[in-house]
């Protein structure tokens, strides 16, 4: 299963929820392009030069674990990554070719096993265009900026809510413009409001889908 959408969309929420109402595993790619964001900054490099990120992405190895911690390099950066800060920069990196092509061969590695449910923004265009069941997952700039207000504002008390959705934008316009495999919605994808909905009922809107399509197949999807 592919689910896809802009930051604050509550695509991992509820990919996490459905993952284990199916007893799938959970794929956070987001954290994946978050964990080297991390170590580019740790290392001051450049995020435009595509020569020194992939001088990076060699002596890089992300793993994402089955209790939702991200390795990095053998090390537990789940907590560092979950930045504003480390979000832009995510953002930014990932509209490199060179990063994207080494991210989808992991991610890609990852699910040949099946039974996965894959969160980010081009798993049903790019990573997975052969996804069973593909979502595309959105809401509102605002709803999502507080979202991410509401997460944020404990661990960093200087954010304003007016801050976030800036950030929001901005995020917005980077991840939809970008030339290397920008967020859009795939042509067979669900379109999914979640602006008025809770976490519960978009996950019972997907396992609507996901047996609308068992029943179609014949089998357990």
């Amino acid at each position: 299963m592919a689910i896809d959408g802009p930051a604050g969309a509550g695509k991992s929420t509820v990919a996490k929820a459905v993952a284990k109402r199916l007893g799938y595993r959970y794929m956070d790619t987001g954290a994946m392009y978050r964990a080297l964001a991390w170590k580019v900054m740790r290392r001051g490099a450049d995020p435009d030069d595509e020569n020194a990120l992939g001088r990076i992405l060699e002596s890089t190895d992300v793993d994402l674990g089955t209790d939702h911690t991200v390795m990095l390099d053998g090390a537990d950066v789940s907590g560092a990554i979950r930045t504003p800060e480390v979000g832009q920069m995510a953002s930014r990196v990932s509209g490199l070719k060179v990063v994207r092509q080494r991210m989808a061969d992991l991610q890609r590695s990852m699910g040949r096993s099946g039974c996965i449910v894959a969160e980010g923004r081009d798993m049903g265009t790019v990573v997975f265009p052969e996804a069973e069941v593909k979502v595309y997952l959105d809401a509102s700039p605002e709803t999502r900026a507080r979202r991410r207000f509401d997460e944020l504002a404990g661990e960093d008390s200087t954010l304003t809510l007016e801050q976030t959705l800036a950030d929001v934008v901005r995020r917005d316009r980077r991840d939809k413009e970008r030339k290397v495999a920008p967020l859009r919605k795939a042509d067979d994808a669900v379109f999914i409001d979640s602006t008025a909905l809770s976490a519960a009922a978009v996950v019972d809107r997907i396992l609507e889908e996901v047996n609308s399509k068992s029943n179609e197949n014949g089998r357990t999807v």
